[in-house]
């Protein structure tokens, strides 16, 4: 079983109307075919670059799951039937990197780190001015 990176676009209206199952339907779908989910977390609600089925705005949802590689094309095509996700993109992750990004996706609050003293620059010369007529010699 590999690891995948989904995100999904859903409709705004449909899940500020109800936020648990529309969310829930991309858990539903990733266990019904045997899956397992790891992370699943709103990213953010912004206006689309093109309207997409005359919405303007559209609810992006991030989810990790486990899933056999032979079942994401039925993933895929229950995304489409689904009249809630407007859009969705499925990646597979590299098996280095994905205990990194799971742990990112589960951050709730990102502190930043304090950055190393930057070292100032040397102010620049400044060119001489240049008067009509003049040359610099």
């Amino acid at each position: 079983m590999n690891v995948y990176e989904g995100l999904f676009i859903f409709d705004s209206n449909r899940y500020s109307r109800d936020t648990g199952g529309v969310s829930g339907q991309v858990t539903d779908f990733v266990q019904k075919l045997g899956g397992e989910v790891l992370v699943s977390r709103l990213w953010e609600e912004r206006r689309l670059a093109y309207p997409i089925n005359g919405q303007r705005k559209g609810t992006y949802w991030l989810s990790y799951f486990r899933l056999d590689g032979k079942q994401i094309g039925t993933l895929e095509r229950e995304c489409q039937l689904s009249e809630s996700i407007m859009r969705s993109l499925v990646i597979k992750i590299d098996p280095r990197i994905v205990e990194t990004l799971v742990s990112h996706a589960t951050a709730t609050s990102a502190t930043p780190k304090p950055r190393a003293a930057e070292p100032k620059e040397a102010p620049a010369e400044e060119a001489p001015e240049m008067v009509e007529g003049s040359e610099v010699s």
